[in-house]
């Protein structure tokens, strides 16, 4: 396998899910699955002896959930490279919030067609967020009374005017094309102040923004209209 081989790891305690997406991922060249847990614990043992750039974790499973795995592999540094995706039932379940929060890249409806699968994968393992647009609002709007009064962040004070606008508009579900558009901005630059963002408040990705730009109140429900 060369260098560019996307390796992925499955976790899920269905047996037939597991199936599912391994016939489909390693139908592409590109990817190759290294490995199936049927729970938590064992997804975690898995991960750190394999060290895939991507999980595909299941929320409810016996031993450790899916939540609790994504807090570790999130914390260990030694796991640095490694996304994590999480699957569910429904694509505004209890538990994407909490996803999210633990460090989650994003997260597949168990449905998803199979090119939606795979492009997640490659989306994924090239350090981007797997959340919508569309979705990403919706999870906004889902979530809304879950932080009572959100808290201003000192991290967000190392960020300039304009990069404090960018976030706003990413954690409200813009893409970079986007928001360089509302900005009047190219974007490339609008991609280039997106990274500087990330770089500043030590996100792994989008996602993290999303979650941490909600809490310190930078965005709300339906503040774009």
């Amino acid at each position: 396998m060369s260098g560019d081989v996307v390796r992925v790891v499955l976790a899920d305690d269905q047996r037939l899910v597991r199936a599912g997406f391994r016939s489909i991922l390693d139908g592409e060249p590109d990817i190759e699955v290294v490995g199936e847990a049927a729970d938590g614990a064992e997804a975690l043992e898995l991960v750190r002896h394999s060290r895939p750039g991507v999980v595909l974790m299941d929320v409810r499973m016996p031993e450790l959930d899916g939540l609790e795995a994504t807090r570790r592999i999130v914390a260990d540094p030694r796991l640095a490279g490694v996304r994590v995706v999480i699957l569910t039932t429904f694509d505004l379940d209890e538990y994407v919030y909490g996803a999210l929060r633990a460090g989650a890249s994003g997260f597949l409806v168990k449905d998803t067609e199979p090119m939606e699968l795979i492009h997640a994968v490659r989306v994924v393992a090239r350090g981007d967020a797997l959340i919508a647009p569309s979705v990403t609002r919706r999870l906004i709007s889902e979530i809304a009374g879950r932080v009572a009064k959100p808290a201003p962040s000192p991290r967000l004070n190392a960020l300039t005017e304009r990069e404090r606008e960018v976030l706003g508009l990413v954690a409200a579900g813009l893409s970079n094309d986007e928001i360089a558009a509302r900005l009047v901005l190219s974007p490339a630059t609008a991609k280039t102040h997106v990274s500087r963002i990330m770089t500043k408040l030590d996100a792994r990705d989008r996602a993290q923004l999303v979650v941490l730009a909600y809490e310190a109140g930078l965005v709300r429900p339906g503040w774009l209209g």
